[in-house]
């Protein structure tokens, strides 16, 4: 891609895609899952138990219909931003510029600075020593000496967040590691994130920080990305592991559950962070990027994200009275 395709692709997410070309990428999209999706009719048999685990514990925590109808929103996430792609418009905010840790919402940045790279994807690239957790050793279903395409790579990273599949992608740039999160940082002021920092492509280091405004902001970008929008939407995928086959599933349960309409999705998780979610959610026919942070239950981020999708059916996507509470825990005002 050319540099000027590049810089005009930057200035159109960060001021959200108009809603014309929003349409006909959301329609692109679709048509290119239904020509490439591994699983085309029907989702695996866990995938489906998981799907109704879901649905049960989110209705449990949703809110009645009295509360929605009368538009109030009620969000236990501890920072929130619910906003109109197509226009602009914030739809809620909750703790919006509060500074916080972001985990593996990480990863998309981690993908656009890969994709931005042009290097080919079907280069293979290796996971080493060097890729695995020392820190908070975390569990990968990659082992080490692994071989994968770069794509498959970055489609696992973003689709069941490993961290090593992340890692290499940096380790294997130009320069390593080190000049791949300066690219971060660079493409992050780009884009006009001010509140955002990344230490690590991975989101295991706590100080990859950002706040509920700068990741609608990135969210926007990563979905003129027609490979982020693909592999962060997938349900599950098969991918050779040396000599035998190995099916990663997608972290976001509503993307497993497979009865919403997503175009982005990312989750996050570090004991910092709480329970992350971001998407680009699609409500009659139009865009909704969704940030939910520090959401500390096992299901408050399905289940605020179910919350919300009621609240703009019943209302009609009209604003919700702005909550903007005290700064929370060790955050520090955007």
């Amino acid at each position: 891609m050319k540099i000027r395709t590049s810089l005009l692709v930057l200035v159109m997410a960060a001021l959200a895609l108009p809603a014309g070309e929003a349409l006909a990428a959301h329609k692109h999209h679709k048509e290119h899952k239904a020509k490439h999706r591994v699983v085309k009719h029907s989702i695996s048999s866990a995938a489906r138990k998981a799907a109704a685990r879901t649905h049960h514990l989110a209705k449990a925590e949703s809110l009645n219909y009295a509360d929605v109808a009368t538009g109030k929103l009620r969000l236990l996430s501890n920072a929130v931003v619910v906003q109109d792609q197509v226009s602009g418009t914030m739809l809620f905010e909750k703790n919006s510029e509060a500074v916080l840790p972001i985990a593996s919402i990480t990863k998309l940045m981690t993908a656009m600075v890969t994709l931005d790279g042009h290097q080919s994807l079907k280069d293979e690239v290796s996971i080493g020593d060097d890729d695995v957790d020392t820190v908070r050793r975390s569990t990968s279903h990659v082992p080490v000496g692994t071989v994968l395409s770069r794509e498959h790579a970055m489609r696992l990273a973003l689709m069941s967040s490993e961290n090593r599949a992340a890692h290499t992608l940096a380790r294997h740039f130009p320069g390593g590691t080190a000049a791949f999160v300066t690219a971060m940082n660079v493409k992050a002021q780009a884009l006009g994130l001010k509140d955002t920092k990344f230490f690590d492509p991975t989101g295991l280091n706590s100080g990859n920080v950002s706040s509920a405004r700068d990741l609608a902001k990135m969210v926007a970008a990563a979905s003129t990305y027609p490979l982020i929008r693909e592999f962060t939407t997938t349900a599950e995928y098969p991918v050779a592991l040396g000599h035998h086959m190995r099916t990663f599933h997608n972290t976001n349960a509503l993307v497993r559950g497979g009865t919403w309409e997503i175009g982005v999705s990312k989750t996050g998780f570090i004991n910092e962070s709480g329970k992350c979610l971001v998407m680009q959610a699609w409500f009659n026919n139009k865009p909704t990027i969704i940030v939910l942070l520090d959401s500390m239950g096992k299901m408050t981020r399905v289940a605020d994200a179910q919350r919300i999708k009621k609240w703009i059916e019943a209302n009609g996507g009209k604003v919700a009275k702005v909550a903007m509470v005290k700064p929370l825990n060790g955050a520090k005002p955007g």
